[in-house]
């Protein structure tokens, strides 16, 4: 059964930064691309940024394009995810995302999801 644990969220002020990271364990790091997503109250769930197996190609949402960096260890079968220049639009619950294809910011192409990790920017 996979499962991933998101952690590294928390409250921080706007213009500061914060990693997240997502562990992943039954399964390969080599299964698939992985991904994160954020939800905030009221809001669809919005694509931040997608990584492919090798750790080569990658993909940022408009939102994550200039501030974020998203990256993975295969050995230690974690992703991570670099977020700087933090803004209050910023404030939602992360998730760490896997699946068994290339990068996609499609949410049902992921059928694994993390339970997710609360980031808070305060002004």
């Amino acid at each position: 059964q996979v499962q991933l644990a998101e952690s590294g969220g928390g409250l921080v002020e706007a213009g500061n930064s914060l990693e997240l990271s997502c562990e992943a364990s039954g399964r390969p790091s080599s299964s698939g691309a992985m991904a994160w997503f954020r939800q905030s109250p009221g809001k669809e769930r919005e694509f931040v940024a997608s990584i492919s197996v090798s750790g080569g190609n990658n993909w940022l949402g408009d939102s994550a394009k200039g501030r974020f960096a998203i990256s993975k260890d295969s050995a230690k079968n974690t992703m991570y995810l670099q977020m700087n220049n933090l803004k209050p639009d910023d404030t939602a619950v992360y998730y760490c995302a896997a699946g068994a294809g290339g990068i996609t910011a499609t949410p049902t192409a992921y059928p694994s999801w993390g339970q997710g990790t609360q980031v808070t920017v305060a002004t």
